[in-house]
């Protein structure tokens, strides 16, 4: 199911998420996906004032609908995951940014090793190691890595996903990141 939202339903839409979640069972619906498109974040101009109200935003839906799942006692079911499809760059195109490679993601949920940084965390200074350039970061951990665990935690198995994610063999981390608890 595909939700788009704005500021101010977003909550209203992780609360949807979380009724539907709890009744997953009645439904005969073991495992569910829902995204949610919150738009504006390309942020081109008004970086700062822009991209604080919209984390605001984020950051207590996420809070919110954690909370709404622990209430509900399906929290050990969920497993929620923040993605944008591009990075920003270090460097200000006057009064914004533009886009670049490195990004970030947010993954909680009861089966997650929650408190880790993935993949390295780049220093925030022009010209470090992994600056290729204005700003533009090289990534340190590859999105195919990534949705590689979050496809096991779904219940896929090693050999359906290497057919999904055929680059995942290009990448060496993913042997070494331990994002979903044993």
């Amino acid at each position: 199911i595909k939700f788009t939202t704005n500021d101010k339903s977003i909550p209203e839409q992780f609360k949807m998420i979380a009724k539907s979640i709890k009744a997953a069972d009645e439904l005969n619906l073991p495992k569910q996906t829902f995204f949610i498109e919150y738009y504006g974040w390309d942020h081109h101009d008004e970086l700062l004032d822009n991209h604080k109200r919209m984390i605001e935003v984020l950051s207590n839906s996420l809070g919110d609908f954690q909370a709404s799942l622990e209430e509900l006692g399906v929290d050990d079911k969920v497993l929620t995951v923040v993605g944008s499809d591009f990075g920003r760059t270090l460097t200000s195109n006057g009064n914004g940014t533009d886009h670049a490679w490195g990004g970030n993601s947010i993954v909680m949920g009861e089966a997650i090793n929650g408190g880790e940084i993935f993949g390295q965390y780049p220093s925030l200074e022009l010209d470090s190691s992994l600056d290729i350039g204005g700003g533009v970061l090289i990534p340190t951990l590859s999105t195919d890595e990534f949705y590689s665990k979050v496809l096991n935690w779904y219940g896929l198995k090693n050999r359906y996903i290497k057919h999904i994610l055929p680059n995942l063999q290009n990448f060496k981390a993913s042997k070494n990141f331990d994002l979903i608890r044993s």
